[in-house]
């Protein structure tokens, strides 16, 4: 072929190229026009299509229609609802609101400005952060629990109010509501607050020169809460009845006047004067609070209130600073009933003294002290002689009364720097700090001489008594208080063998005396008691105060008689039992023989009544215990309703998880449970709420003279209130009179028990 064909046949070629890439240009170029014309007509009516349906054979062509039918499928309205606004959007929004607002999952995930400015940082800071750890401990598990609750969509409240804590202190109060949204793809919880006194709003308490609505200078004027208005220079604009009452001042003698020249705010502890919580409200223009601790002292007649107090800045509708307002509150009374249950939680009901917690903890203070080498410190542990005399001829109110008069005489025997404490029944210790051993055995000596001077009068005899004391130095070598308390315990034991009278300083050959003689002679009598079955039951019956609808009918007691059968005081085989570790063998063998003595009706118990068993809190410790007790009810058959077992507070508080396995399997068996000797520890409310508990039996000491004793009176009203609110049913011991009958009667206790419902009784079991 010519050259000239070559050519015709390559420009043929090139035509025909050119004509298919014409043709499938008009197809891609139809296919776009098409999706074009489907959108124009989608956003000509308002409504989106679902979805476009177009086909190519071109690949960006097929892509692009995949693109538009993604969006149209984010934008179609069931998305919108199914999904979450976008968190841009959200976030321009909580910029814009004036209420605090967080989205909250595991973390604070978004905060709003207004938020961060309660607390005084950034927002971008809190992001991480749980909400509870911006809130006061006492709110913390409150604020955490309600958001697990509510993001997994258990009950809970909507709405409760916290305090939030800032970086500068200051603390402002607001009223959380919270909802489950979807935001980012995710379930979270919407919290928003609002402040209870919200700045923004307080201009209205602004009540100077301009003229306020009358309702609301009412309103002002009706509330029980003292307030009082400052303009922009802290000076007073307005008071209302309850703030002039509380300052003592009238509304017309402090206009003008500075918050400092009607009242001094001070340190109810120390007496420091406290800043003006005014100025400071003025000038960092934000919320300032005085909760804790502060005294209000009124300059116009010198009273003396306990307060809270709260100031916050007032601002006007610009924003502008225009004063002050402040909410005082009295809580004199019940910053007073504080300080008297601490009071409680720390002395000895009976004698005034400090009680064996309070005493032990002052101890330790005094050993690390004597650790440190800062000083010289003696430890005296005092026994009475001849106490039991006292108490089974005259009863446990003259053994009271002259517990009552020993204790003046301790405590006026030795200096004002030391501490004389009530460590249990006629026990009593004295703690001589900055005191060498030859001072500390001169005063034990007076001790001794003035105890053995006093006579006791009571009716128509005349008791006169002893006391033996041992002394121990607390120095660098000084062991732990435990081994502190023993080793005097030793030294006052061999002063006691001594004579009547008798002072002894501890030492390791007395010791090992006291151990081959005191120590040795108690566990043999002991062990012999129980080999040979020397224990005797008694009981002592309980009643009910209104009607009989179930709980404990009696409470089983123990004594123990030596080898000639002579009953042996309980006080003294206890705290040797309890000394040498023999209690968990006590309690066996009680909890035997009362499931024996109810198995053959020589207990006859009352339909849905129980029997009351005490456990120690040296058997509570011991982890076979409760393995013992539920095979005690498999072998005898007793039914667990039953029984009520009796554990002591402070057993309850020195051994909480095994007193929560304890009590919860045998509760959960169907037995009962009462805790015993409430109100001589005071430090374990917040444990005791997570048992399953069903009775408090108070402490004997609070129901002495109950008629007539008006801080009794208080206590045991404070102690009912909280059974109430546990929903408990109350127990009285050792109610010894007619008088106290009624008062605890009258007062809302459930049970009685004490000589004068009935005195303890031997129980007659079979051989």
């Amino acid at each position: 072929m010519s050259i000239l064909g070559l050519l015709c046949l390559l420009l043929a070629l090139i035509a025909a190229l050119t004509l298919v890439l014409y043709g499938l240009q008009r197809r891609a170029l139809g296919t776009l026009a098409r999706l074009s014309q489907q959108l124009q007509h989608s956003a000509g009516n308002g409504q989106l299509p679902g979805r476009v349906d177009l086909e190519s054979g071109r690949p960006e062509i097929a892509a692009l229609v995949r693109a538009v039918n993604h969006l149209l499928a984010r934008a179609a309205p069931g998305t919108e609802r199914d999904g979450a606004p976008p968190p841009a959007l959200f976030a321009e929004l909580g910029e814009r609101i004036h209420e605090a607002v967080l989205m909250h999952r595991e973390v604070i995930v978004y905060a709003n400005r207004q938020f961060a400015n309660l607390i005084g940082v950034d927002r971008m800071e809190l992001v991480g952060r749980k909400l509870a750890d911006l809130v006061p401990p006492e709110y913390a598990e409150l604020v955490g629990e309600n958001i697990r609750r509510r993001l997994a969509g258990e009950p809970a409240a909507e709405r409760y109010e916290i305090d939030m804590v800032g970086l500068q202190g200051q603390v402002c109060r607001l009223e959380i509501a919270s909802t489950p949204v979807a935001y980012d793809h995710g379930k979270a919880l919407l919290i928003t607050g609002v402040e209870i006194i919200p700045t923004q709003t307080q201009q209205q308490l602004s009540l100077g020169a301009e003229a306020a609505a009358e309702p609301q200078l009412l309103a002002l004027r009706s509330l029980a809460e003292a307030i009082i208005a400052t303009d922009k220079e802290g000076r007073i604009t307005f008071l209302n009845p309850a703030a002039e009452q509380l300052t003592g001042s009238p509304a017309s003698a402090t206009q003008g006047k500075l918050l400092e020249e009607i009242v001094s705010l001070v340190d109810e502890t120390d007496r420091r004067l406290l800043s003006d919580p005014v100025h400071q409200a003025l000038t960092t223009g934000a919320a300032v609070n005085l909760s804790r601790r502060a005294l209000l002292l009124s300059r116009a007649n010198g009273h003396e209130r306990s307060i809270e107090l709260s100031a916050s800045p007032i601002r006007d509708s610009s924003q502008e600073l225009i004063g002050a307002v402040v909410l005082l509150h009295d809580v004199t009374e019940l910053r007073g009933l504080a300080r008297q249950m601490s009071y409680q939680a720390t002395h000895d009901a009976l004698t005034g003294l400090v009680n064996r917690r309070e005493f032990e903890r002052r101890l330790e203070e005094a050993i690390d002290s004597g650790h440190r080498g800062d000083g010289q410190h003696v430890l005296c542990y005092l026994d009475l002689d001849r106490f039991k005399l006292v108490n089974d001829t005259g009863g446990h109110l003259a053994g009271d009364s002259m517990l009552r008069e020993v204790a003046k005489l301790l405590r006026d025997a030795v200096r004002d720097s030391d501490t004389v404490g009530r460590l249990g029944g006629d026990e009593f210790g004295t703690l001589l700090i900055g005191c060498p051993l030859d001072k500390a055995r001169q005063i034990a000596d007076d001790l001794t001489r003035s105890v053995g001077e006093y006579r006791f009068v009571w009716k128509d005899k005349i008791f006169n008594i002893g006391v033996s004391v041992g002394l121990v130095e607390i120095s660098r070598e000084s062991g732990t208080l435990e081994e502190l308390l023993a080793a005097a315990d030793t030294a006052c034991y061999v002063a006691k063998k001594q004579g009547s009278g008798r002072v002894a300083v501890y030492s390791a050959r007395d010791e090992a005396l006291a151990r081959h003689t005191g120590e040795i002679q108690w566990l043999q009598r002991l062990q012999g008691a129980l080999r040979e079955n020397r224990f005797q039951l008694y009981h002592q019956v309980i009643v009910p105060t209104h009607g009989d609808d179930g709980g404990p009918a009696l409470e089983v007691l123990v004594r123990l008689l030596d080898e000639s059968g002579h009953e042996l005081h309980p006080a003294e085989f206890m705290r040797a039992a309890e000394r040498y570790r023999l209690m968990g063998l006590v309690d066996r063998w009680v909890v035997q023989q009362t499931f024996t003595a109810i198995a053959s009706g020589a207990m006859p118990v009352p339909a849905r009544r129980s029997v009351a068993i005490n456990v120690s809190g040296q058997t509570l410790d011991d982890s076979q215990f409760l393995e013992f007790v539920v095979e005690c009810f498999d072998s005898s058959g007793v039914a667990p309703s039953q029984v009520c077992f009796e554990i002591s507070e402070n057993a309850v508080v020195a051994n909480l998880d095994h007193a929560r396995r304890f009590v919860g399997v045998l509760h959960g068996m169907g037995c009962q449970f009462t805790l015993d000797d409430f109100g001589s520890g005071m430090g374990s409310f917040s444990n005791l709420k997570n048992l399953p508990l069903d009775y408090l039996k108070i402490d004997g000491s609070f129901m002495r003279d109950l008629a007539h004793d008006t801080v009794n009176q208080a206590m045991v009203g404070a102690m009912i209130k909280l059974a109430r609110t546990l929903n408990f049913k109350v127990i009285a011991e050792q109610v010894e009179d007619g008088s106290a009958v009624e008062a605890a009667r009258r007062m809302g206790v459930d049970y009685l028990q004490g000589y004068a419902i009935g005195r303890p009784q031997p129980l007659q079991l079979a051989a």
